[in-house]
């Protein structure tokens, strides 16, 4: 699946199972990071433009680098080291990690039926088993569309309870901006319905 969505759900489990803004950011980025290895894209598309020779780091890296349990665990260690609850964030970021690759292996298909994305979870060791799905679904595909707009629904409603968003992944002043912006429209949308559902939803 997409970076994107990758980050609204690995939001939501971080949000709803850490109590500071910081281990909250690390538990979601340990959901995302895993795609890092998908950079040598930027590479190949260099290497094609300025017409030299055409290099393939990205179709060789990626899903192998950082999608096997051993790039799991260094990422884990790695944010655990920067967290306030260490243990905490170390179990959420593997959990959130394998999340990831869940989510990779049914939804990262290319456009044709046989462009599958294997997940090769004992990477880089030889001969390591190979998780891949035949029914994977296209990165690009209405399913994966569907579950990004769910998780984005899940991520405003639940910013709005919370009090910040997963803007503050990446800034806490933005974040606060957006928040308030949601939380003013919620209670707009809120003084609209009939009292009768107001009254019985128990706000």
């Amino acid at each position: 699946m997409s970076p994107v969505t990758h980050l609204f759900a690995s939001w939501l489990i971080a949000a709803k199972t850490t109590n500071h803004p910081c281990d909250c950011r690390l538990v979601t980025l340990a959901g995302v990071l895993p795609d890092l290895d998908g950079l040598g894209l930027l590479v190949d598309l260099a290497n094609q433009a300025l017409g030299r020779e055409e290099t393939w780091y990205y179709g060789r890296y990626h899903h192998f680098l950082l999608h096997g349990i051993l790039g799991g665990v260094a990422l884990a260690g790695v944010l655990a080291l920067l967290a306030r609850q260490r243990f905490r964030v170390a179990l959420l970021a593997l959990a959130v990690f394998h999340l990831h690759l869940l989510c990779d292996l049914v939804g990262s298909r290319g456009p044709s039926l046989h462009d599958l994305w294997a997940i090769h979870y004992l990477a880089p060791w030889q001969n390591n088993p190979m998780w891949v799905w035949a029914g994977q679904w296209p990165l690009d595909g209405w399913p994966n569309r569907l579950i990004s707009v769910a998780l984005l629904g899940g991520c405003l409603t639940l910013a709005v309870r919370l009090g910040h968003s997963v803007v503050g992944v990446f800034n806490r002043r933005v974040d606060a901006v957006v928040v308030q912006v949601l939380q003013r429209w919620w209670d707009m949308v809120w003084r609209a319905l009939p009292p009768g559902y107001r009254q019985s939803s128990g706000r």
